[in-house]
This record gives C-alpha cells, sequence and structure tokens, in this order.
C-alpha cells in the first residue's frame, strides 16, 4: 500500500512538473522572418521575399496576422468568437479590404481541412527551443515540414487554421508553392499586452468588397 502511494505521488509530482513547464500563450506577439529558395535546385535567384517577415498578435479570441515584405502587405483580422474577419491587402500603391462572414472564413481555409502532422523522431533545437520533426500533406500534393515546440502552446488555436491540430508552437516551417520553397522562421516571442485597438477593422481608406464579390469570375484572391 505504501508503495503504491508512493508511485502516486512521484506521478503527481512529474505530471504537475510537465504542466508547469508548459507555457501557453493568451495574448502576446509572434515574430517570424520569412525566406525563399528555389525548390528545383537551380542557381540561387534574388529572394523577392528578402526582409519578409509575418507577425501575428493574439489577445484572447482576437488574432491578427500581418504578412510585410518589399512586395507589399497582406493583414488578416480575425474574431473567432464572431467567426467572421477582414483580409487587407496592400501592393502597389492600392488598398483593398475582403470582408469575410463565417462561411466564407470556412470556404476561405478548406485547403487545412484534415491536415495531419506526422511527428518523427528527428528533434532540433531553434531558437532556444527543443523541437520535434512533422511533416504534412496539403491538398495540393505539396509536403510541408515543421519543427514545433511541444511545451508552448497557444491558449485559442484558432489563430492558424494550419496549425490547429499542432501539438505545440509552430517555431520553423518550409513549404513549396511553383518553384520557390518558402521558410518561416520564429524571431520572437513578446507576451507584453497588446491593445485591443490592434484589431481595429480600418473605417476608410480601402475599397471594400465581400469575399464573393472577390472570387467573381474565378479570381480567388488567395
Amino acid at each position: 500500500m505504501k508503495i503504491m502511494k508512493g508511485a502516486a505521488m512521484i506521478l503527481m509530482m512529474v505530471l504537475s512538473s510537465y504542466l508547469y513547464a508548459q507555457k501557453t500563450i493568451s495574448e502576446g506577439t509572434l515574430l517570424y522572418t520569412i525566406s525563399t529558395s528555389q525548390s528545383d535546385n537551380k542557381a540561387s535567384q534574388p529572394d523577392p521575399l528578402s526582409g519578409a517577415t509575418n507577425t501575428i498578435y493574439l489577445k484572447g479570441s482576437l488574432s491578427k496576422t500581418e504578412m510585410a515584405s518589399p512586395l507589399g502587405k497582406e493583414t488578416t483580422i480575425y474574431d473567432a468568437k464572431s467567426g467572421t474577419g477582414v483580409i487587407l491587402k496592400e501592393y502597389s500603391g492600392q488598398k483593398l479590404m475582403i470582408t469575410l462572414t463565417k462561411d466564407n472564413w470556412v470556404t476561405q481555409n478548406k485547403k487545412f481541412e484534415g491536415i495531419v502532422f506526422v511527428p518523427t523522431l528527428e528533434k532540433k533545437n531553434i531558437a532556444g527551443y527543443n523541437c520535434i520533426k512533422a511533416t504534412a500533406k496539403l491538398k495540393d500534393g505539396n509536403e510541408m515540414i515543421v519543427y514545433y515546440a511541444p511545451e508552448v502552446n497557444v491558449n485559442d488555436k484558432n489563430y492558424s487554421q494550419l496549425f490547429k491540430n499542432l501539438p505545440g508552437l509552430a517555431v520553423e516551417y518550409e513549404f513549396e508553392s511553383g518553384k520557390l520553397k518558402f521558410k518561416y522562421t520564429l524571431a520572437s516571442i513578446d507576451l507584453g499586452a497588446v491593445p485591443v485597438s490592434k484589431f481595429d477593422i480600418p473605417k476608410s481608406g480601402y475599397r471594400v468588397m465581400t469575399y464573393d464579390e472577390s472570387r467573381i469570375g474565378g479570381k480567388n484572391t488567395n
């Protein structure tokens, strides 16, 4: 009986230690750097996204993902409570706002439905995080590789439909699109407070379109 009690206490200590070691992010800012390379291994070309960043702001059920590059800026603001959001595109001096209803959001992210990440035995330390390598097949047939930190999680997993089922935070990931290979690497995590105004939807300065209007004629804005 004493042995069983002792074993139970050890198990509780191990579990509590594990839970304490886990970090759950409910508010903060994630900054990723982006680089590209030729996926066909040909001579390297100038990186069109040199200096590009992907910044994710989190606050409860609100999220804002902002990708900025020399080509322009694209921002997605999403409210998981209402299921609605907007996409802001700023390229070549033009500013476009695409509004998304709950159904639109589901349609926009259908390409990520059913994505399964398969962990491997490979591990790597990236930016101070002990990461596990996992692979996944996208609906377009391309493979994605992601290194994730199981000890870090985002409280509201709806901030990223791509990584909704990933058991940890994506620290580094890469995928191919056309002849380019894209690589995202976590540069920093800021757990400071994010002002709610950061998620305000602009009232002017943008040409506003509904999601359906943006797809007329088969011209998907993805």
